[in-house]
C-alpha cells in the first residue's frame, strides 16, 4: 500500500509541476511586468516595416503589431532596426521580444519562431533592368538564360532559388533591398527577387531604369504568408496575442490603418491558420 500511495503522490507532482510549466510566463511578460518596454525588431524593408523619419516603426506589419498591442492594453513600444539576417538571431538571444518585417512564415523558421497567425498572403516578384532583356519572371527562367541572381541574406528566396536547383555560383546574397537594386543597374546581377510589395516600389523609385517580372508567371508554391515572430518561451503572450489579431485582422479599422502602405483586401490571409503554413511551406 505504501509503494502504491507513493506512486500515485510522485504521479500527482509530475502533474502538477507540469500544470505550472505550462502557464510559467515567458521573457516579454517578465519585461511588461518589470515596466520594460516591448521591443519590435525590424530591417529596413519597404511598405512591409522600416524605421520613419523620425525612427519609428512604420510599414504595414509594424501597423498592424502595435495596433494588435496597444488593443491588449499595451503602448510601451521600443523599435530596434537590425540586418534581415540578425533578426531570427536577434530574437532568440533576447535583443528584441517580438519581430515583423516581411517574414514569411516558413517550416524552416517555425523550427527556430513561433509565429503569430497570418497577417498577410503575399508573392515574390522580379525586378529586372527596363525592358527585360533575358525575358526573366521566375526561377526557371535564371536557369534557361544562365543568369545570375541577387536576393538577400536570410530572405525565403534563398531557399526557393536552391529548391529548384539553382546554385550559390549563380545566387549572389546582399544584405537589403538597397543593394540588390545596386546589383542589377551595375549588371553584376541579371535581376533580383524580393517580395511583390518591396519590388514594386523599388521600380517606382528606380526612375524608369527597372521593371517587374511578370508576376502572373512565378510558380503557386511561391505564394507565402506573413506572420510575427516570438520566441518558443513566449507561447502565454503568442496566445493572447493572437486572439487580439484575429480580431482586428480585416477590420475597417485596420484597413484603414494600412491603406496608406498600398496593402488591400487582396493581401488579407482569410482562414489560413499559422500551423497549416509552417507545415506546406
Amino acid at each position: 500500500m505504501l509503494i502504491k500511495l507513493t506512486k500515485i503522490i510522485t504521479a500527482t507532482a509530475i502533474l502538477l509541476a507540469a500544470g505550472a510549466l505550462a502557464t510559467v510566463a515567458g521573457p516579454i511578460t517578465d519585461r511588461i511586468e518589470a515596466g520594460e518596454p516591448i521591443r519590435i525588431g525590424f530591417a529596413n524593408i519597404p511598405i512591409w516595416a522600416y524605421p520613419d523619419d523620425d525612427g519609428n516603426a512604420d510599414g504595414f506589419v509594424n501597423d498592424i503589431a502595435a495596433e494588435t498591442l496597444k488593443k491588449m492594453g499595451y503602448s510601451n513600444i521600443e523599435p530596434v532596426v537590425t540586418d534581415w539576417g540578425g533578426l531570427i538571431p536577434g530574437l532568440k538571444a533576447g535583443r528584441y521580444d517580438m519581430i515583423t518585417g516581411g517574414m514569411y512564415i516558413l517550416n524552416s523558421r517555425c523550427k527556430n519562431v513561433s509565429f503569430s497567425e497570418p497577417v498577410a498572403a503575399a508573392g515574390d516578384a522580379f525586378l529586372v533592368p527596363a525592358g527585360n532583356p533575358k525575358g526573366i519572371h521566375n526561377y526557371a527562367d535564371i536557369m534557361k538564360t544562365n543568369s545570375i541572381l541577387v536576393t538577400g541574406a536570410g530572405y525565403n528566396t534563398v531557399e526557393a532559388a536552391h529548391r529548384v536547383g539553382i546554385t550559390d555560383d549563380t545566387l549572389m546574397q546582399v544584405p537589403g533591398p538597397s543593394e540588390m537594386v545596386a546589383a542589377v543597374k551595375a549588371g553584376r546581377a541579371d535581376a533580383a527577387v524580393l517580395t511583390y510589395f518591396e519590388a514594386s516600389h523599388l521600380v517606382e523609385a528606380s526612375n524608369g531604369e527597372l521593371e517587374l517580372g511578370d508576376p502572373s508567371k512565378m510558380p503557386e508554391w511561391s505564394k507565402n504568408y506573413a506572420g510575427i515572430g516570438f520566441r518558443h518561451e513566449d507561447q502565454d503572450f503568442l496566445a493572447k496575442f493572437n486572439e487580439a489579431l484575429t480580431a482586428y485582422v480585416g477590420t475597417d479599422e485596420m484597413m484603414a490603418v494600412v491603406a496608406n502602405h498600398e496593402y488591400t483586401k487582396d493581401h488579407l490571409p482569410g482562414d489560413v491558420k499559422a500551423a497549416w503554413v509552417c507545415e506546406n511551406r
